[in-house]
């Protein structure tokens, strides 16, 4: 995404009074549409992540990546503007039982709930659209706070999402401000799908993403892209 519009200068120390931003799943939020693209969709053909054992989690996976379908929905489909690699990343983590944002607390929000003030989340006041590069640092100051935990190379990523059926999400932000960085979920290998190795590690995860291009499942089309010298900084996270 373009225009990254939150600021990351506040040093704000992961609180429990930090609240997610949540919005109620919404009907004009489709996956045939373009409309309120910040709120869940209220889609009751969506699968969930079936969290009864890692198979269901991973074969539930499976189906939502086919029912989103990144290659063919509206939703995701670049603009002349704008790609929606945070969209697809929001859904693919909302639908998996997992909080990503793709709207979050302004910093003056922020400093007014540690100061004890009640704050409700007001689109365009209160909270604002974040995007890619902008959740670099927000996984940073705050996934912790929300279950994520920071991996240190992809090997390890791939393995923990394929064992456990977990998310994994790798994000990058891009050198110049106000360019788009990139946001893409690590999702478990299939039968037909699977990672990139060399000597038996991990090079290239299994990814799925909404950019420039989007793919359901790749892992070499564009290789080690979070290492693009475009990009000034990446990280790669798991939740279980």
């Amino acid at each position: 995404m373009k225009h990254e519009t939150l600021t990351s200068a506040i040093d704000t120390v992961a609180d429990s009074r930090i609240k997610p931003v949540v919005f109620s799943a919404d009907p004009l939020s489709r996956l045939d549409g373009t409309e309120m693209k910040y709120k869940p969709m209220a889609d009751p053909t969506i699968p969930f992540r079936d969290e009864t054992s890692v198979e269901t989690k991973k074969e539930s996976i499976k189906r939502l990546i086919e029912k989103l379908d990144v290659t063919k929905n509206i939703r995701y489909k670049r603009t002349v503007e704008d790609t929606y690699c945070n969209v697809y990343s929001f859904d693919y983590c909302h639908f998996t039982n997992v909080y990503l944002p793709t709207v979050w607390w302004t910093d003056a929000a922020i400093t007014k709930i540690l100061n004890g003030e009640e704050v409700h989340p007001v689109y365009g006041d209160t909270v604002q659209t974040i995007y890619s590069s902008a959740l670099l640092d927000w996984f940073l100051k705050w996934g912790n706070s929300f279950g994520w935990k920071r991996i240190l190379n992809v090997d390890e990523l791939q393995e923990k999402v394929n064992t456990n059926g977990g998310i994994g999400i790798i994000c990058a932000k891009r050198k110049q401000r106000g360019l788009s960085g990139h946001i893409v979920p690590v999702v478990p290998e299939t039968a037909k799908n699977k990672a990139y190795r060399e000597n038996g590690q991990v090079v290239y995860p299994l990814q799925s993403q909404a950019g420039k291009v989007n793919y359901k499942y790749f892992a070499t089309v564009k290789k080690d892209w979070w290492n693009n010298e475009l990009y000034s900084d990446s990280v790669f996270y798991y939740h279980d």
